[in-house]
């Protein structure tokens, strides 16, 4: 079991949905929680439910700026959850450039910059916990996903990379991919999403993924095998079962 207390760990994304649920579930172990997203009012909203001490730092992860400020208020956390996302379901037939390059650097580049200023102290100490969350999106290519999926897997590649790297060092890296999460992305959605969870729910799979020290988790666990699967099937299997 992870040791909590004492530690601070830095939200990214915990105005709503996923983010927000995980942020409460870290609150209960006796963790700080720093809290950041955009919606600042949304954030101090929070704190006030929230069971442990808590700090508000808003910050917006597309611009290089606001995330050096809020980085150097965040001073050197314990751990590093990055939950933030945006999403919009796009078809090739109605494929916008502005929005699928909104969902990249939100998604994956906004990671990279946050990464720029929490990692290096982390290695330099030679402990830390880094948490990046994936999709089952992002296993392989899905129809109405060529922003978002793409976002998701380049988020699990450099997780994946960053655990290679780092697996015999006091750094730990985990990954956590789930399947569809009510939320007001999800509201987007016009199509089916199988075994849906609520955002409590998948919060508590996804902390209690971080107590342990294995690498990923996908949920839901049928779900989740389909997923994985799929990337043993030949293009024609899966391009016919996915349409």
């Amino acid at each position: 079991m992870r040791i909590w207390r004492n530690k601070r760990y830095w939200i990214v994304g915990a105005s709503a949905g996923l983010g927000k649920a995980v942020a409460t579930e870290i609150s209960k172990t006796g963790a700080t929680v720093i809290l950041s997203a955009r919606d600042e009012a949304a954030l101090h909203d929070l704190a006030t439910t929230l069971p442990g001490p808590s700090i508000v730092i808003p910050m917006d992860v597309s611009d290089p700026e606001s995330v050096a400020k809020a980085a150097i208020r965040a001073d050197s956390p314990d751990g590093l959850v990055y939950l933030a996302g945006v999403y919009w379901p796009m078809p090739a037939s109605e494929f916008d450039g502005s929005k699928a390059a909104a969902m990249l650097d939100i998604n994956l580049t906004g990671a990279a910059r946050v990464l720029g200023h929490v990692l290096p102290q982390m290695i330099a100490r030679d402990n830390g916990h880094i948490v990046f969350t994936g999709s089952l999106s992002g296993f392989r290519g899905l129809p109405r996903a060529s922003g978002y999926g793409a976002s998701k897997a380049g988020m699990m590649s450099m997780a994946e990379t960053l655990y290679a790297d780092l697996r015999n060092t006091g750094v730990d890296v985990q990954l956590v991919n789930p399947g569809f999460v009510k939320s007001r992305l999800t509201e987007k959605n016009d199509f089916a999403m199988p075994m849906i969870m609520e955002a409590d729910e998948a919060a508590r799979l996804f902390v209690d993924h971080m107590q342990g020290r294995d690498f990923a988790r996908n949920f839901p666990r049928s779900f989740a095998a389909l997923f994985r699967l799929s990337q043993f099937l030949p293009n024609w299997v899966y391009y016919r079962l996915f349409r």
